[in-house]
């Protein structure tokens, strides 16, 4: 994968803010969110961020191929790894969803931490946005999102929610909010048995 050098910019800048705020707790008004992204989408996510950073916690520091870590064999070793090192003290975990970010092993990754409880893993509320380039034709969601997001008819009933775009911060607090509450009143409808992904999928 060859990133542009504006996503490349975008990256950086992404990682800065979140060592910025890396210390900054949780907070019933600003919750910690951990954005786990394909890094082609990265100029998209840092807008998102820009433009909304004042509604929530920002964490985008998410698993690449030069951590040791994922060479592991233990797959809970690998996963604790994720949770301490990257999703760290975040309590909600937002998919940005780009037009290939179904496509990328390590975006299952985190959000199998998310979904985890373990000795090292709390667990995450879960929610996805569709990135404004995924809009036409439409982007599928990573397998393991779709999973937990359940609708019969217009009413969701998994444990995560699917947004289109958010036009305002008020909204996107409120989403925000009932993904952390989700943590206690929906963590019985999780559902994280698929196997992780252990290669990236094709995608045009």
């Amino acid at each position: 994968m060859t990133l542009t050098y504006q996503a490349s910019l975008a990256q950086t800048r992404l990682t800065a803010i979140s060592r910025q705020l890396e210390h900054k707790a949780d907070s019933q008004v600003r919750h910690k969110c951990f954005l786990s992204y394909h890094a082609v989408d990265a100029e998209e996510v840092l807008s998102f961020v820009e433009s909304f950073g004042d509604y929530f916690i920002p964490r985008a520091i998410g698993v690449s191929e030069d951590d040791p870590v994922i060479e592991s064999e233990d797959s809970d070793y690998i996963m604790d790894r994720i949770r301490s090192k990257y999703l760290a003290n975040s309590t909600v975990t937002i998919v940005m969803v780009g037009k290939c970010t179904w496509a990328r092993k390590f975006v299952d990754w985190e959000i199998y931490s998310s979904l985890r409880r373990g000795k090292v893993n709390r667990l995450n509320g879960l929610m996805a946005i569709q990135l404004p380039s995924a809009k036409s034709p439409g982007a599928k969601l990573p397998p393991r999102v779709q999973d937990n997001v359940i609708r019969e008819g217009t009413k969701d009933i998994g444990y995560a929610r699917y947004y289109a775009y958010p036009t305002g911060g008020g909204t996107l607090q409120n989403w925000i909010q009932d993904a952390f509450d989700a943590r206690t009143t929906r963590d019985h409808l999780i559902y994280n048995s698929r196997a992780r992904k252990k290669i990236n999928s094709s995608c045009p």
